[in-house]
């Protein structure tokens, strides 16, 4: 498990971005090929959403062989509804992007039968190869999707009942009217979720910092669903300093110490436009030019000895004033007889 600590809501969403982002040009999708991605909705991932459209745009991403499914969806809610799951993702992010509309999919919560719709959703899911990550959030009592408090850890797609405090922290998206939030949703169950290759679960603000305490320093309880995460081999909490509030301090600084290495998962890798040039072989950059960029990618000192043109210099590169981390990168070069240069 892997929990990701940073200072602002918006650094939380970069980063969590820049993770999707890497995934999904690592796993390198194609016509017969898709990345399968789960998404969430809701305040918390609107920030996500945003960098990832803006990656997109700037051409360092695409989605054209991209499969989504969504978490959840209200019961009764007509789908055209401002507030209904399929008006928040094609407002919020599918419009903006080059996602084709068969490759989304949400859960209808008027089908004229719930239940055949979620076994349905279940089946597009194994048709699909499942889901290699499942991106999610969580309310302030740890519910993920609307697996509410007392569900089942071992649970699949279906209907479920809203909680109390579910239609509460739900109610500003309806003018505070409680009247109008809906009392069911069609949701993904907790076993859906844990079927994922990778989940992340963003965690911001100060209002989620009991539940994330409950989600990774308490034992897994149905009572917390968030918890459950605790047993999947490739779990990312990503989080803002808020939404620490009440881990322990030790919690806290372990992770932290952890960040340098974890920073080096959202490290920039190549846009489409360089993934382009890798195909036309006349345009490749040279080998030596491709192994400096890389050196560079990591931050490793370099160091082009070809230059040093004296011995002096050539005995001050193998000497102390190279770090010890340095690469040093030898190029052919001719050098007079007269020197006589031992290793």
């Amino acid at each position: 498990m892997k929990l990701i600590i940073l200072d602002h809501y918006s650094q939380a969403s970069e980063w969590a971005a820049k993770y999707i982002r890497n995934r999904i040009i690592q796993f390198n999708p194609g016509p017969d090929k898709y990345f399968t991605l789960g998404l969430p909705t809701g305040s918390t991932p609107v920030g996500c959403y945003k960098k990832l459209i803006e990656y997109y745009k700037n051409g360092d991403l695409s989605f054209r062989y991209v499969k989504t499914f969504n978490m959840d969806e209200y019961v009764g809610l007509p789908r055209d509804h401002p507030e209904s799951y399929h008006s928040f993702m094609w407002n919020n992010f599918f419009k903006h992007i080059d996602i084709l509309p068969e490759n989304t999919h949400i859960l209808d919560g008027n089908a004229p039968d719930l239940q055949a719709e979620c076994d349905a959703f279940e089946e597009k899911i194994k048709a699909a190869g499942g889901i290699e990550l499942f991106v999610g959030g969580i309310g302030p009592d740890g519910h993920i999707a609307f697996n509410e408090p007392g569900s089942s850890l071992v649970s699949r797609t279906r209907v479920k009942t809203l909680a109390m405090d579910t239609i509460l922290a739900n109610a500003r998206f309806f003018d505070g009217d409680l009247t109008k939030v809906p009392t069911m949703a069609l949701t993904v169950g907790v076993g859906t979720l844990m079927d994922a290759r990778e989940v992340m679960i963003l965690i911001t603000g100060a209002h989620k910092a009991f539940a994330l305490y409950k989600a990774i320093e308490e034992g897994v309880s149905h009572m917390w669903t968030v918890s459950a995460f605790q047993q999947h081999p490739r779990t990312v909490f990503v989080c803002d300093e808020d939404a620490t509030l009440e881990l322990k301090v030790k919690t806290v600084k372990y992770f932290k110490g952890l960040m340098l290495v974890h920073n080096k998962l959202v490290d920039p890798l190549y846009s489409i436009k360089e993934k382009e040039t890798e195909k036309n072989p006349s345009s490749e950059k040279p080998y030596a030019q491709v192994t400096t960029d890389l050196l560079r990618l990591y931050n490793l000192p370099f160091l082009d000895i070809s230059s040093l043109w004296n011995p002096t210099a050539w005995h001050l590169a193998r000497g102390s004033l190279v770090p010890k981390s340095s690469v040093i990168w030898l190029q052919p070069v001719l050098m007079p007889s007269k020197w006589d240069v031992h290793s």
